[in-house]
């Protein structure tokens, strides 16, 4: 749909412009149109002390608002290399330095994790994070999005940041789940059908009767693959089940905003969940997406739960569901990083890690792991995993003729139980 369509809508406006309109001072905001906003929450990973060094490259001495911003240690937690301890020790010199109290140490898991445990996301909010994932947060109805160092370093110098007006689809979910299908496998049938590039710089709203029944856990599962499609950000409405959850986590009054009736989508899609089985995301392109039943017999040497996209508890609690009683094959490594260290707290309390353990999983430092390819749990040349993680280009979790299969926490379980891909249909009834 052209673009002079799109801003042809008149005063109606999505809750998505409304936040953009009340960070940037404006009564209205339109399709393309650039608008300087307040930050909220800006947060800083341990991959980008380049955030620090363009900081100071631009002439600038102290952060502007100390209290909204974040470090956290996720990425290299633990250190693992001199180069990763460097980086966490200037960044922990940084924050002391600069009053900021907001400083997650290597005990503490994966910023958009952490973010959300620590009561720091909320409806309404802009939040900047130098962590392509950010669009995690549309879950609680935040405007989440993620960007380089240096647009960090603007943050922490004057509290804001220019950003373009997205154009914002619509994807409607309806039907009933099928036994052994979560909120992975839709995205990344979703995905698969709609490629990699199709919502480049777009919002992503999910809508629908299935998501309205999704749990938090799994609305943030979906909200974090939008990245994969390209999205700029990721929208779910807040709803009585995000109220219900923030309430536990956050002592702060919000507002609830919503979208104008008749508002007009650049465009709206509709799946019905009931024609989806278990997904895959096979190597290696997250969009090179198959029904998981034509892959079964597929041998694996890892399985790894984790990560921002897989790793909370109910993901745990489905792991240990299937593996309760029994053993991983003896033919592959089964490991778990929780996303956080609240996670981990939880599943401890739940008797998941003791039932894991006991089934032969591994379980590592809250954070990112293998994920991203650089400790806890890499690959060798010519080894194949599975992982409940969002990306699996060559390279991403070790050596670049490894393999990476993307599927749900409940695949992922089923294959370690296996040591080959298998249908946890057949396992969850």
């Amino acid at each position: 749909m052209p673009t002079d369509q799109l801003d042809s809508k008149g005063d109606k406006m999505h809750a998505i412009e409304k936040i953009l309109a009340r960070a940037a001072g404006q009564d209205l905001v339109s399709t393309g149109q650039i608008v300087n906003c307040r930050v909220d929450l800006a947060e800083v990973n341990d991959l980008y002390p380049q955030a620090i060094f363009s900081f100071y490259e631009m002439g600038a001495k102290k952060v502007h608002s100390p209290d909204s911003l974040t470090f956290i240690f996720d990425h290299y937690a633990p250190a693992s290399s001199i180069h990763q301890a460097e980086n966490h020790k200037l960044m922990r010199s940084f924050c002391h330095d600069q009053g900021i109290k907001l400083l997650f140490d290597v005990d503490c898991g994966v910023c958009h994790q952490v973010m959300v445990d620590h009561g720091l996301v909320f409806p309404g909010m802009i939040l900047i994070a130098t962590d392509s994932h950010t669009t995690t947060h549309g879950a609680f109805g935040a405007f989440g999005t993620g960007v380089g160092a240096t647009d960090l370093a603007v943050i922490m110098a004057t509290g804001h940041l220019w950003l373009k007006v997205p154009q914002i689809i619509q994807i409607n979910l309806s039907g009933r789940l099928s036994p052994g299908v979560y909120a992975k496998d839709i995205i990344l049938h979703i995905i698969g059908e709609l490629g990699a590039d199709y919502a480049i710089y777009k919002a992503v709203e999910f809508a629908g009767p299935v998501v309205d029944k999704w749990s938090v856990s799994e609305r943030m599962a979906l909200c974090n693959m939008t990245t994969e499609m390209g999205a700029k950000t990721a929208y779910i409405q807040p709803d009585k089940v995000t109220i219900d959850f923030l309430s536990k986590k956050i002592n702060k009054s919000f507002d609830i905003i919503e979208t104008d009736m008749d508002f007009k989508y650049a465009e709206e899609l509709f799946f019905d969940v009931s024609r989806i089985g278990p997904q895959l995301g096979i190597p290696h392109s997250v969009d090179n997406v198959r029904p998981l039943a034509q892959l079964v017999g597929t041998k694996i040497h890892q399985a790894f739960l984790g990560s921002c996209t897989g790793g909370r508890a109910e993901d745990i609690a489905v792991a240990a569901r299937i593996l309760e009683g029994k053993h991983i094959s003896p033919d592959i490594r089964f490991v778990v990083a929780p996303a956080s260290k609240q996670v981990f707290l939880d599943a401890l309390r739940h008797g998941d890690v003791e039932k894991l353990v006991a089934a032969g999983a591994s379980f590592v430092t809250p954070g990112c792991a293998a994920c991203l390819g650089t400790h806890q749990g890499i690959l060798a040349a010519g080894e194949v995993c599975i992982a409940s993680t969002n990306r699996n280009f060559p390279g991403r979790m070790g050596h670049v003729k490894s393999s990476i299969y993307l599927g749900s926490p409940a695949s992922v379980a089923a294959a370690a139980l296996a040591g080959q891909i298998i249908d946890p249909s057949e396992i969850i009834k």
